[in-house]
């Protein structure tokens, strides 16, 4: 049946398009995470060092996160601009980015079991060295988790891009549905989008087993 719903022939004349479409995708989801990890960690981490600021902090992260993607990219678009803005894009995918960053660290942090910090304190580490020496390295698979969410989370978001001329594999979507049924292009940006967040997910998982190969046989729970 799948089969029957695919024109070869769209495909393979299009090639070049669906290329380029797959390829802004991948531009568009790598810029957003990799902004939205610079951005939420050190606000997690601010968080965590100093308490007062906490809630400001998960409230911004989760506000933004609760705002529907379609208002979300017409609040950001009326002050940036519609017109394939990658500004526009890229604002509200970090967005998006920041409530699973966020909540990751903080979880991270507050899972550093209480004899490492007291066995820190104990060599003469200070509060700030602590932090920065014992509590993040040993919050980081929380930290890698929560990356490997939020990358699946703008793999999917991205094709909402589509509405203000981006979208990578969006375009293929929305062309789809504007051609009264024709389902090629829809299912080709369906399986590539799928199969994108599958790969990015797999290179997560290799970073985080290359960077700490003492987390293997641990669980982490995802913070959403």
């Amino acid at each position: 049946m799948l089969g029957s719903a695919i024109q070869w022939s769209y495909i393979t004349q299009n090639w070049a398009q669906i290329q380029a479409d797959l390829v802004q995708h991948i531009e568009l989801t790598l810029i957003a995470v990799g902004l939205g990890a610079l951005i939420s960690i050190p606000l997690a981490v601010l968080a965590w060092r100093f308490p007062v600021t906490r809630g400001p902090v998960v409230s911004l992260s989760t506000t933004l996160y609760v705002i529907p993607s379609l208002a979300l990219f017409a609040l950001v678009g009326s002050v940036t601009g519609y017109e394939a803005s990658y500004l526009t894009g890229e604002i509200a995918l970090v967005g998006y980015t920041m409530l699973i960053l966020v909540w990751n660290t903080l979880s991270g942090l507050a899972a550093v079991p209480v004899d490492a910090r007291e066995a820190a304190q104990a060599l003469g580490y200070t509060n700030g060295a602590t932090l920065i020496r014992v509590e993040l390295p040993l919050s980081l698979p929380y930290i890698f988790a929560g990356l490997r969410v939020a990358t699946s989370t703008v793999v999917g978001l991205v094709t909402v891009t589509a509405l203000i001329g981006l979208g990578g594999l969006g375009q293929l979507i929305i062309y789809g549905f504007n051609a009264n049924g024709f389902y090629t292009p829809i299912i080709v940006g369906l399986v590539l989008s799928v199969a994108l967040a599958a790969v990015l997910d797999l290179v997560w998982v290799g970073i985080e087993r290359i960077a700490l190969p003492w987390s293997r046989s641990r669980r982490i729970r995802v913070q959403v």
